[in-house]
């Protein structure tokens, strides 16, 4: 018999718990042992459970018994979350967890004590929810030297951004209603801002590139100055708007990380994820592109990655599975480098007239553009330009008083 602490009985922990309880003989007949959960910690009580003799409010308790082997790690945060984990690590018992936050953060740390102590730190939730990701990459592509990541990395943002593309809502309300729905959280700033697309950016780039990427090294920006109007005008140009998180490796051996609105061409295969759905886009040198698609987040889905790290973790006892990343560095990330592109571009000025006559005098008089003379203001898709050249070719422009500027992905 192996047994199992978890600590944390929220949304996920509690999936984890009646999954590991209620399917405990099938997991039993996959793994070749008993999987018993003996504690699980939080604070608050739980009563009427099938399992409440198994609530504890004691870390310690977990820490210092030797029988426990495998621990789940689904409180959420940095602290404490960070001192348990290490400590669990320390202490030569495997840890399973969700938390993108902490991973984010003290990945590479936590990777080379659980080397150390010849045992196991799983993570396979904390980017895709659901959806199988940092196994197959470090396995199933464990032959390719990737070059590239990128795609929609959270639910939440896809999903209100679908909603002003398809329904014609305002930002609010479809804010409004992700949180009616359970999608995004009463404080949803960890997704609109970018910051959850970010944490996963990072976890995602470090394991295929094979150094520690921190989440204040990726440049990140979140859904919150989209208009309706900027999904209105994207649609002229059979595009739509998505949250994008990308990394990639230069030449130097550096990377550039991302996260960023970004204007998608309909003839992208991204361009069709609707809803809460994730993809992300693995590019490796021998297979090309490989999208790996689902659900980003839910009790279940999520509940089951973690449960199927802690049944690798029981499958290999005294072993270790390998996956790790060396630590980063400060000079690491360099998103100086800008690649030509096209970008979407709309501006705004007081006076229709000037501003028209100004972008044909900058940009030709055959660049295609959208204008509006009731609200003042213009919208183009550049030719292929880096940012520089096009912030010069902007900042000629006489009468501008309003500029937004996203890149494309096509």
């Amino acid at each position: 018999m192996v047994n199992v602490a978890i600590m944390g009985h929220g949304v996920v922990g509690s999936g984890v718990a009646e999954i590991l309880i209620n399917h405990a003989d099938r997991i039993a007949e996959k793994v070749k042992a008993a999987v018993n959960v003996k504690y699980i910690l939080d604070l608050r009580d739980f009563d009427g459970l099938s399992y409440s003799d198994k609530f504890i409010k004691d870390f310690g308790i977990i820490l210092n018994d030797d029988e426990i082997k495998v621990v789940v790690e689904v409180m959420g945060g940095i602290n404490p979350a960070y001192d348990f984990v290490k400590s669990c690590l320390l202490a030569k018992k495997s840890v399973v967890t969700s938390n993108k936050e902490l991973v984010a953060a003290k990945g590479a740390e936590l990777l080379r004590i659980a080397e150390e102590n010849n045992v196991n730190f799983l993570f396979e939730a904390s980017v895709g929810g659901g959806i199988p990701i940092l196994r197959p990459m470090a396995q199933c592509l464990a032959a390719n030297e990737i070059n590239e990541i990128y795609g929609i990395l959270n639910g939440t943002t896809n999903y209100i951004l679908n909603k002003m593309i398809v329904d014609n809502m305002d930002f609010d309300a479809a804010l409004a209603l992700a949180q009616e729905k359970g999608f995004a959280e009463r404080d949803p700033a960890a997704d609109i801002e970018g910051h959850d697309a970010c944490r996963k950016i990072c976890i995602l780039a470090s394991l295929g590139f094979g150094k520690h990427v921190y989440p204040e090294q990726v440049k990140t920006e979140g859904i919150t100055g989209v208009t309706l109007d900027d999904a209105e005008y994207a649609d002229k140009f059979n595009c739509v708007i998505k949250l994008i998180g990308s990394a990639k490796k230069l030449p130097n051996g550096k990377i550039t990380a991302f996260v960023r609105p970004t204007v998608v061409s309909r003839e992208c295969i991204l361009a069709s994820v609707n809803g809460v759905f994730n993809a992300i886009m693995v590019n490796g040198d021998e297979t090309g592109e490989v999208m790996f698609y689902g659900k980003g987040a839910g009790k279940r889905p999520t509940a089951s990655a973690v449960v199927a790290d802690v049944m690798d973790c029981v499958k290999h006892i005294n072993a270790r599975k390998y996956l790790s990343w060396e630590d980063g560095s400060p000079d690491y990330v360099d998103n100086s480098v800008e690649e030509k592109q096209k970008f979407y571009v709309r501006i705004k000025s007081q006076n229709y007239q000037l501003l028209k006559s100004e972008f044909i005098r900058v940009f030709g008089e055959n660049t295609f553009f959208i204008g509006n003379e009731f609200s003042k203001e213009l919208v183009f898709i550049s030719d292929v330009t880096d940012e520089n050249e096009l912030k010069m070719q902007l900042d000629s422009l006489k009468g501008v008083c309003g500029l937004t500027v996203f890149h494309t992905l096509f």
